[in-house]
């Protein structure tokens, strides 16, 4: 079964360019994992500061591939400071059938 999730987070006033290079940079690699069906990232329009990325992976064992990828931890490590949010708050999200 597909994981798909949504990540949220928000840019600290003033580190908005920062955030886009590096969840841009940062996606070019996930799309590149074997498992990623899609990560998209989108701003909230009324907020632009707000963050949403959307998550699907092929499966739990890709998701966790994704998990443990090289690139992650750097990148995490780097955003927190940019964000008000401890983390991103992920949402996983189940299909209606």
């Amino acid at each position: 079964m597909k994981k798909t999730l949504l990540a949220e987070f928000t840019a600290r006033d003033g580190a908005q360019a920062e955030v886009a290079r590096l969840i841009l940079d940062y996606a070019r690699k996930v799309r590149e994992e074997d498992g990623n069906l899609a990560f998209d990232v989108y701003t909230k329009a009324s907020h632009p500061r707000a963050y949403w990325i959307f998550e699907v992976y092929r499966d739990e064992d890709a998701f966790q591939a994704h998990l443990k990828a090289p690139y992650g931890g750097p990148f995490n490590a780097a955003l927190a400071p940019l964000i008000e949010e401890d983390a991103s708050v992920l949402t996983f999200l189940d299909p209606v059938t």
